[in-house]
């Protein structure tokens, strides 16, 4: 035996016909809106760290003294990028970035940020598993929108040149 709803003319709510009270699945009266509202509390809720966190962070590179020029390669990626200190760039998650900074009359640098596993990118897998599914979480994987860059900010004291 199936459950038939339909609506009554006198009254927005929605009523079931085969419940022994006849005002609506044995729960009473219900609207619609709120039907609405929580199904968009849970597509809300279910969201994953590509869709809550994105796949791009923003690193941030401070030198002292300022003005210092930065090359920035991402790995998996062709090309450069540039900026002088202090700034700001905003990269793929998924990636190591290696970094290079340069300043007349002092040493340069070299060193690389690494892309890895952090706190919230980690929750927001979590949640997907849990109320997403496997899919989910292999385009958080897939995306790097569970990783974060170590360190970040990136600060560097450059050393004078003998």
């Amino acid at each position: 035996m199936g459950i038939l709803i339909r609506r009554d003319r006198n009254t927005p709510a929605l009523r079931c016909e085969n419940c022994a009270s006849g005002t609506g699945l044995g729960m009473g009266k219900f609207k619609l809106g709120k039907v609405a509202l929580s199904l968009s509390a849970v597509a809300f809720l279910a969201s994953c760290a590509t869709v809550t966190r994105g796949t791009k962070e923003a690193l941030v590179i401070e030198t002292e003294p300022s003005g210092a020029k930065v090359t920035l390669e991402v790995e998996g990626e062709g090309g450069a990028r540039f900026c002088t200190t202090p700034c700001s760039v905003k990269l793929p998650r998924k990636y190591n970035v290696k970094v290079k900074i340069e300043k007349e009359g002092y040493k340069p640098i070299e060193t690389t940020v690494v892309s890895a596993v952090c706190g919230a990118g980690a929750a927001g897998m979590a949640g997907n598993v849990i109320v997403g599914g496997i899919i989910g979480a292999g385009v958080d994987v897939a995306t790097g929108a569970t990783k974060c860059f170590k360190p970040n900010p990136l600060k560097v004291k450059l050393e004078p040149a003998k």
